[in-house]
């Protein structure tokens, strides 16, 4: 039975992700803070450690000496990152070097995932971007996740150690928080159409993002580890869409015109990129066999009905 450690088991991929694994036979072990309250899934055990805490990093690999390590923890908010910048770079470059170093620590080595994203492009001068594309972060964020994308091919190529980055775009599902653009529009359409709201205020609908399913995501994650030569990959729906697109998509989940119940706030509105942040996925497909299987539709379906449940129940 192989063993696989989670930074971020308690997280929207964490989640999906102990799903495929204990699926497949494998024996999970969660990455949890001390004291934090979340809920682990039943059978899966945890050991202590924070991202800000290297020495308990190193020890939560140790102890579990993992055949596989997914480190999926790190700050996801992206406007949080200005607010701290030295912070976002710590807890994540620096939470990635001391895993990295931690498995060459383990006979016989360990597989490692470190979950990337595509905000390392920012400022890309092609769209859609490929694994080869020049990268240019406009956020402390974006830059935290290219010191760590750094870090995983310096140290693979020094030390020979499969170890790869999954430069993953928005991936959504009824799991991931509020404060993300997708789950907020989900959840509007659902609480306007049940009659606990009467609109929502957006920013810029022409802005574009390349959205796929969590789901279809972590289980790029797998694949990447199953290969006998470790490398980059971008994991993405590959189609950029809208904010338009997006609440046109929800609020049709609903029978509802969004016409009169969307209001542009130009305090929600950011700078437009310079090119749409949409992944090419021709390498993960050709290479890997994977391809997002939930479609954009069915995925704000799936996330509409959830949000309609949990109000109504609510209610």
């Amino acid at each position: 039975m192989p063993r696989a450690l989670i930074t971020g088991i308690t997280g929207q991929d964490g989640g999906y992700l102990t799903e495929l694994l204990r699926g497949k036979g494998y024996d999970v072990v969660g990455l949890v803070r001390a004291r934090s309250q979340a809920v682990i899934p039943a059978g899966i055990a945890t050991v202590e450690g924070d991202l800000a805490d290297t020495g308990s990093l190193r020890a939560a690999v140790l102890d579990t000496a993992p055949d596989e390590l997914y480190h999926l923890a790190a700050p996801t908010f992206v406007p949080a990152s200005w607010k701290d910048p030295a912070g976002t770079l710590a807890l994540v470059a620096g939470a990635t070097a001391a895993l990295l170093q931690a498995t060459r620590e383990i006979d016989g080595g360990v597989r490692t995932l470190v979950a990337n994203s595509g905000e390392i492009f920012g400022a890309a001068k092609v769209s859609p971007q490929n694994e080869d594309t020049p990268m240019r972060p406009r956020s402390p964020y974006g830059v935290a996740k290219l010191a760590a994308y750094g870090l995983v091919d310096t140290l693979r190529h020094k030390h020979g150690m499969h170890a790869s980055s999954a430069i993953a775009y928005n991936h959504e599902s009824p799991r991931r928080p509020e404060r993300f653009l997708p789950r907020k529009v989900a959840k509007a359409a659902a609480a306007i159409k049940l009659g606990l709201q009467q609109e929502v205020s957006l920013g810029d609908l022409d802005a574009v993002r390349d959205w796929s399913h969590a789901r279809d995501v972590v289980r790029g994650y797998w694949l990447m580890l199953q290969q006998d030569e470790p490398g980059d990959y971008i994991l993405a729906g590959g189609v950029g869409r809208t904010v338009g697109e997006l609440v046109d998509a929800a609020f049709g989940c609903v029978g509802l015109d969004p016409a009169g119940h969307v209001r542009v706030d130009q305090k929600l509105v950011r700078p437009a990129e310079r090119t749409p942040p949409v992944g090419d996925i021709a390498r993960a497909r050709e290479r890997l066999g994977w391809q997002p299987e939930t479609s954009f539709q069915a995925m704000i379906e799936e996330m509409v009905q959830a949000d309609l449940a949990a109000l109504g129940t609510a209610a």
